[in-house]
């Protein structure tokens, strides 16, 4: 059990045995909730951090598309694949 004490702007800091155990890393989200004098801090879905890691690609440019079927989608999968492929060799 680990203490924490609580800043003068109401902020804490979650200790790194804490962090590790609960998977949290910075910029991820907490849900805080109240039950009684309980404080709870529930981390959200790993999902959330991969649709930020996706609008970042998106972003930077890092995307392909758009594509006008469900095929031309997997000839352009397959194209890339081959040309990685290609360039390990």
């Amino acid at each position: 059990m680990s203490l924490v004490r609580i800043k003068s702007k109401y902020q804490v800091t979650l200790p790194a045995s804490v962090r590790t155990r609960a998977g949290v890393r910075v910029g991820d989200l907490l849900e805080a909730s109240v039950q009684g004098k309980r404080i709870t801090l529930t981390p959200k879905t790993m999902i959330d951090r991969e649709v930020a890691r996706g609008l970042e690609d998106l972003r930077a440019g890092r995307v392909y598309g758009p594509f006008a079927s469900a095929d031309a989608v997997i000839r352009s999968l397959r194209g890339r694949a081959r040309r990685k492929k290609a360039k390990a060799s």
